[in-house]
């Protein structure tokens, strides 16, 4: 709100206003496409039980009896397999809201306990950080946005159901770096199967072109852009998405970037924590040069 020039105080309401409808909107869309998925629910399970029977028929099963023995329990299975899963949906939805609730009101305590006092120019590490870390945000979260919503749009052309929940989880989960991509992809894999109106052309493209997307904007555009900003090993970065994903959940996973990169500047400015540095960006040739 800095460019906008407004008092502290009006700055803050109009945040957390800004921030509440946000939520608003995402809870009462997520609701609306959830609700939409339960009323079709009876058509998404005769699909299901009709890919089982599909399925179990290609088998080498000689004998009818035994044929159906075990075809009985996956028949079992599929029946009311959407309502399960939307009770995972719910349960899963309900979390990650009151998770980003926390971390939000955890911030914002933080913003109306500051001083109040004109910021000081930074220098030194601080403003490296504040620079290296800035970039991160800006870019992921633009490129998670173009992901998103091109992803979005090409399942909602492709007629697949839920077709910008899942735009809006490929925008969340892109922010995650390497894993968050591939979940991304395969989400709407269980919908394009047991959809009743999806053709296996459109279930084809449905996965092809959405992975086309996360490879292009993963692996080409975002290195292009984003560089070596972090100076992160990808190792380093899938043991900080453990780490803080195990400490704070999908929250952790979000933060666990910035967070690691933040640690590894402070380390590379301290000369006995140097070579820890260097070990998180990769270089472990100037670690055992230097030791």
């Amino acid at each position: 709100m800095k460019w906008l020039k407004l008092p502290r105080s009006v700055a803050l309401l109009l945040t957390v206003f800004l921030t509440f409808v946000s939520f608003s909107f995402i809870a009462a869309f997520v609701s609306n496409s959830v609700r939409e998925l339960a009323v079709n629910a009876p058509a998404y399970e005769q699909k299901v039980t009709e890919l089982v029977d599909l399925t179990l028929a290609w088998l080498p099963i000689e004998g009818a009896v035994v044929k159906e023995k075990i075809i009985a329990p996956f028949r079992e299975i599929s029946t009311g397999t959407v309502s399960n899963v939307l009770r995972a949906l719910t349960s899963q939805l309900a979390s990650i809201v009151s998770r980003s609730f926390l971390v939000f009101m955890f911030v914002l305590f933080l913003l109306v306990g500051g001083s109040g006092k004109p910021m000081q120019p930074r220098s030194g590490v601080w403003l490296e950080i504040e620079g290296r870390v800035k970039r991160y945000v800006i870019v992921k979260g633009l490129l998670s946005a173009t992901t998103g919503s091109l992803v979005g749009l090409t399942l909602w052309a492709l007629d697949v159901d839920l077709a910008f929940v899942f735009g809006l989880l490929a925008f969340l989960l892109n922010i995650i770096p390497s894993i968050g991509s591939i979940i991304a992809t395969l989400l709407p894999l269980p919908m394009v199967l047991v959809s009743p109106e999806t053709s296996p052309l459109a279930a084809t493209m449905a996965i092809v072109i959405p992975g086309t997307i996360q490879m292009l904007i993963g692996s080409v555009i975002e290195p292009t852009v984003m560089g070596e900003s972090l100076d992160l090993h990808p190792v380093t970065v899938l043991m900080s998405l453990i780490f803080w994903g195990m400490l704070w959940g999908i929250i952790g996973a979000l933060l666990a970037v910035p967070m690691t990169a933040v640690m590894k500047i402070l380390l590379d400015r301290l000369e006995p924590t140097k070579p820890f540095a260097e070990m998180m960006a990769g270089r472990l040739h100037s670690t055992v040069d230097g030791t």
